[in-house]
């Protein structure tokens, strides 16, 4: 019954260095990706068994365990392609018209995302996400995988602000992880995401 699949990483371990070490990397994706993704299935696999027992005494904990993993899965996936060994700099394309139309300029946005981010109280995310109904960008925090969010928004661009994501380099130096990101922002993938949010698309 697996529907979800740990995807593959486009650059090697150590190829985001200085800014995220080797070793992060490869625990993040092998070790907690990966356990997202098992935890999905897992759940998804009790649910069928509730189903045919017509068993749901723990149908709440089941809902639970399905939201907290397949956004952990969808917001990690996100992740990985949203850094790049090329990236950096000012965003693009796309990214760029969008986000000086929503924040004026790119710095505000900036400014906005690294407060909301580091803001998480415990673990969570900072996210930009293309809002359809208001037509625009949203800076928004995500309390762990899946609280917080507006529902219907895209992320397009997020930020993993769980210990695991930088503790083994930046140690509780959160706001140093939170600058470094900005070195490996693959704007060309985020200006992507929204355009494809734009027509209803959503990949992970």
């Amino acid at each position: 019954m697996s529907v979800y699949t740990l995807p593959d990483l486009s650059y090697d371990y150590g190829a985001l260095e200085p800014h995220l070490i080797g070793k992060i990397l490869e625990l993040h994706h092998d070790k907690h990706h990966a356990a997202y993704v098992k935890g999905a299935n897992t759940t998804l696999e009790k649910m069928h068994d509730a189903r045919k027992k017509e068993d749901f005494a723990t149908i709440n904990q089941l809902e639970k365990s399905l939201a907290f993993h397949i956004s952990g899965h969808k917001l990690h996936s996100i992740l990985w392609s949203n850094m790049s060994p090329k990236g950096g700099g000012e965003p693009t394309g796309a990214a760029k018209t969008q986000i000086e139309a929503d924040f004026g300029a790119f710095g505000q946005m900036q400014k906005q995302f690294n407060a909301a981010t580091l803001g998480v109280q415990g673990s969570g995310w900072g996210v930009l996400s293309w809002e359809p109904l208001g037509g625009k960008l949203l800076v928004q925090q995500v309390y762990d995988h899946q609280g917080e969010h507006a529902q219907g928004a895209v992320p397009i661009l997020v930020c993993d602000i769980w210990e695991h994501a930088f503790y083994l380099q930046y140690q509780n130096r959160k706001a140093e992880w939170v600058n470094a990101f900005w070195n490996v922002v693959n704007w060309e993938d985020v200006s992507r995401r929204l355009e494809d949010a734009k027509k209803g698309i959503f990949k992970a």
